[in-house]
């Protein structure tokens, strides 16, 4: 198998920001960690966007059992046809005098009103769609699709590094402070740290504010949001 990859492993989010992007940037291979638990009210199926009013949440709507172990893969969006008219609503109001809304709404559209009823579906497909339009060509997969069970969370992601021999990890940061970074030594895979911060990009509605979703920069910005995601390295 080949060796000298770089791993990075994260839940598919629900239109991430960019740090998430540039997580996979700097990756060989992204793996979307669907098979674990769902996380209520959590970046999965939500993130936010900015509005004339300052930052507001955007939100997929979806089925929680409210039993634990509930999988990300089989959490289901409620009422998937209004709830996606929402979303596109609400997309189209706060964003159609972005300077390049045109440019990407229609694709977003397409996918949105796509009549996805699994939220991983969904998200996966978003962070794709985003990838592609930020020029990112990261090979990306599916936790699900390795067939690894393991109930710890550190091991899980060592044995996902193994099956695609991996010989680095990166982490979220300060990732490294809770992933066990001599476990993954001792399996040999070194622990490394995104070191992304938001960089500050023109916006509507007043003065900047970070941590919004990639959409955010995708409408105001265009083809440099590429160069957004590319500015700091691990």
């Amino acid at each position: 198998m080949q060796q000298h990859k770089t791993v990075a492993i994260h839940q598919p989010n629900f239109l991430p920001w960019l740090g998430y992007f540039h997580k996979i940037w700097v990756s060989d291979v992204f793996v979307f960690l669907d098979d674990v638990e769902y996380t209520k009210n959590s970046f999965i199926n939500r993130n936010k966007i900015k509005t004339p009013q300052g930052e507001q949440w955007l939100t997929v709507p979806v089925i929680y059992s409210g039993r634990s172990r509930q999988r990300i893969s089989d959490t289901r969006i409620h009422n998937p046809a209004k709830s996606m008219k929402k979303i596109l609503g609400t997309v189209q109001m706060n964003y159609k005098k972005a300077a390049h809304y045109d440019d990407y709404f229609d694709e977003f559209r397409d996918i949105i009103t796509k009549g996805h009823s699994h939220l991983t579906v969904l998200n996966i497909e978003l962070n794709r769609w985003l990838c592609d339009k930020l020029d990112i060509r990261t090979q990306t997969i599916l936790s699900s699709d390795l067939n690894i069970r393991e109930d710890d969370a550190t091991q899980r992601l060592i044995r996902i590094c193994g099956e695609l021999g991996a010989s680095g990890y990166v982490a979220g940061f300060g990732g490294e402070k809770y992933q066990g970074e001599e476990k993954f030594k001792e399996a040999g895979i070194a622990l490394m740290t995104s070191t992304y911060s938001p960089h500050e990009y023109p916006q509507l509605w007043g003065n900047y504010i970070p941590y919004m979703s990639a959409l955010d920069a995708l409408f105001n910005t265009g083809p440099y949001c590429k160069e957004l995601v590319r500015r700091k390295n691990i």
